[in-house]
């Protein structure tokens, strides 16, 4: 699976739990607009070629990653749920990662 495919996997995985954890809440379409709508849009953005999608993925992957492990530590009933952001949030910075990461494993290797 190409880079590109796997972040646009990644963010669309995401944006599916944030749907699946807020559809009953309460204030659903802050929920939506909040933490459904930044992957949705990102995934698209990354589809449509956008240079700074991953970049931008990745910041906030930072932040789903933090918010997952503050509702692990905090939020006894919402673990499963925060285990899944947190797990996902990590798939979602190696994914952005990943062409920075085999370019430098390039550049390392001598020339054959």
């Amino acid at each position: 699976m190409s880079p590109k495919r796997y972040l646009i996997a990644a963010l669309a995985a995401i944006s599916a739990l944030f749907v699946l954890w807020f559809a009953r809440d309460t204030h659903m379409l802050a929920g939506m607009l909040v933490f459904v709508s930044p992957p949705a849009l990102l995934a698209v953005a990354t589809a449509r070629g956008w240079h700074r999608a991953g970049f931008s993925a990745a910041v906030l992957a930072l932040l789903w990653f933090s918010h997952g492990v503050m509702l692990l530590w905090s939020e006894p009933a919402l673990r499963p749920w925060a285990a899944a952001e947190t797990a996902l949030a990590l798939l979602v910075i190696h994914a952005a990662c990943l062409p920075g990461i085999r370019a430098r494993k390039a550049r390392k290797q001598p020339p054959q």
